[in-house]
């Protein structure tokens, strides 16, 4: 759920020549996402069609998603390659976590999972706004309060899946009541300002003249953060319509 693409160090050592822009970025950000939506209604209609297959599809395309993103991390001149697989991969997770969130919730089958991408889609808007108009400046300060607090969510989110192996749930975070709720925010806002670390990746690359391929590594970037935020939005709606 983290974004390891997103690392001040690893920006200044792959640094050099080359032809990264912001528009090629956003153009390529666009063909992952609409990649990502054609395997997700893919997998939604799949699952819908047959349930057994939910927990193989949301276990083997998160497995795989992870895979593709380290492995872009570690070679990003894969990522021409990489990302679009991502993109395909992380639809067929969006599609079938989707459809077992909104049946959880039988009663807002049909509300969930639109307000779901229509609440990313504020965020996102929000932020840009936020970056582009200088209102929130993306300093080493604030970097690093982001990563922290993101690996932090990343080690409770691993330790709670690997406790469920063993028949233990983690109390309070993952309910419907107030505990839960507030988690929610919290991991909602750390994605967004996820978001801020993302386009300040995608700036800088253009002004230290990257290599073309980064537009590739930039975009999946930022649709790992996308389809991050989508998730927890779709949690929080899930525990409130519990409720």
């Amino acid at each position: 759920m983290a974004n390891p693409m997103f690392n001040e160090d690893r920006v200044q050592e792959l640094s050099g020549s080359g032809r990264m822009s912001v528009q090629g970025t956003v153009l390529k950000t666009g063909l992952l996402l609409l990649l990502l939506l054609f395997t997700a209604v893919w997998s939604w209609s799949a699952v819908a069609a047959n349930p057994a297959i939910g927990f193989p599809l949301l276990i083997g395309s998160m497995i795989a998603g992870v895979i593709m993103v380290f492995w872009s991390y570690f070679q990003p001149q894969a990522s021409p390659i990489l990302a679009p697989i991502y993109a395909l991969v992380e639809g067929v997770f969006v599609g079938a976590f989707s459809l077992v969130m909104a049946t959880m919730v039988p009663g807002a089958y049909a509300q969930m999972v639109p307000q779901a991408v229509v609440i990313t889609i504020a965020i996102l808007m929000v932020m840009l706004g936020l970056y582009t108009g200088r209102i929130i400046q993306v300093t080493d300060k604030l970097r690093s309060i982001v990563i922290i607090a993101t690996f932090g969510v990343m080690a409770v989110y691993l330790l709670t899946f690997v406790l469920s192996f063993f028949g233990i749930m983690v109390p309070y975070i993952h309910d419907g009541g107030p505990i839960g709720i507030a988690f929610s925010l919290f991991v909602i806002g750390l994605a967004a300002f996820n978001l801020l670390l993302d386009f300040d990746f995608i700036e800088r690359g253009e002004s230290y003249g990257l290599p073309g391929y980064f537009e590739w590594y930039g975009a999946m970037g930022l649709v790992v953060t996308l389809v991050w935020l989508y998730i927890e939005v779709l949690r929080l709606l899930s525990k409130l319509n519990r409720n």
